[in-house]
């Protein structure tokens, strides 16, 4: 019986998507931000105009932008990826659906079952049901050794559609570090010139001193919003293929069960 897999898109590139998102964080912050139109006589934004004043939170901004529109980007490819990997049905119905053919050593049920569902879930358990066939002509072997030599397929397998579904996820969990980090050294900058403005001799610049005081605040805000969504996204994503994980397990258990119980322990 054929063995070949199911197609599928290997993912967008992750260097792409944030030169991307660079480009437009500086488009948006140098050109859309900085517009003359969103500041007065002095240089000042309008009053409650957001983009005067995220233009004012210095030049960290863009990169947080940048590293915040990757998130963005990266999940919604990873969205739009594990509901392909997914396949057809619910994960849920689709394993107690092919565990039912399987318990009834309805093995072509299970593989056609696994041709019309497609997806990551089906392309594995299907790799293990050829196996389940081919094993069953293998002299000289207890059919519990046959039971391993199909969950090693079924293992095997699993380890070739793994990178498929986690990939990207490690710029997000990196972003869930890097864009608070960024924030913080916006931060940093902001109040270091906010304390300078300060420091001068008689008064205080008071327009220095509001500029910092803005500059730290928007690097703030905008750093922590994209640390914080990294780590929902994350999170999300991660559970989502611990799900996969668990049902991949449970139908390969299945399978070896039913083998064992079909054909007994003896060597055939």
């Amino acid at each position: 019986m054929e063995t070949k897999r199911q197609s599928k898109s290997k993912g967008v590139s992750a260097g792409l998507i944030i030169l991307g998102s660079a480009i437009i964080a500086s488009v948006f912050f140098f050109w859309v931000c900085g517009h003359p139109s969103h500041f007065d006589d002095k240089g000042h934004p309008l009053q409650g105009d957001v983009f005067g004043i995220l233009y004012q939170g210095g030049y960290v901004i863009p990169l947080v932008i940048t590293l915040l529109l990757t998130v963005l980007t990266l999940s919604i490819e990873r969205l739009f990826a594990m509901n392909r990997a997914s396949g057809k049905d619910k994960n849920e119905r689709f394993v107690l659906q092919a565990k039912k053919l399987i318990d009834k050593g309805d093995i072509n049920g299970a593989t056609e079952l696994c041709d019309d569902q497609k997806g990551s879930i089906a392309n594995i358990v299907r790799e293990g049901l050829v196996r389940y066939k081919d094993v069953e002509d293998i002299p000289n072997i207890t059919n519990a050794d046959k039971a391993e030599l199909i969950q090693k397929e079924i293992d095997e397998a699993t380890t070739l559609e793994l990178p498929y579904l986690e990939k990207n996820l490690n710029i997000i969990a990196a972003i869930s570090t890097l864009g608070t980090l960024f924030g913080l050294f916006g931060t940093v900058l902001g109040m270091i010139r906010a304390f300078s403005a300060m420091g001068h001799e008689g008064a205080p610049d008071s327009t220095a001193l509001a500029v910092g005081i803005s500059e730290a605040l928007m690097n703030t805000a905008l750093g922590i919003g994209t640390g914080a969504l990294a780590i929902i996204t994350y999170t999300y994503f991660s559970g989502r293929i611990q799900q996969m994980t668990n049902a991949i397990d449970e139908i390969g258990f299945a399978i070896g069960q039913s083998f064992v119980k079909t054909h007994g322990g003896l060597i055939k």
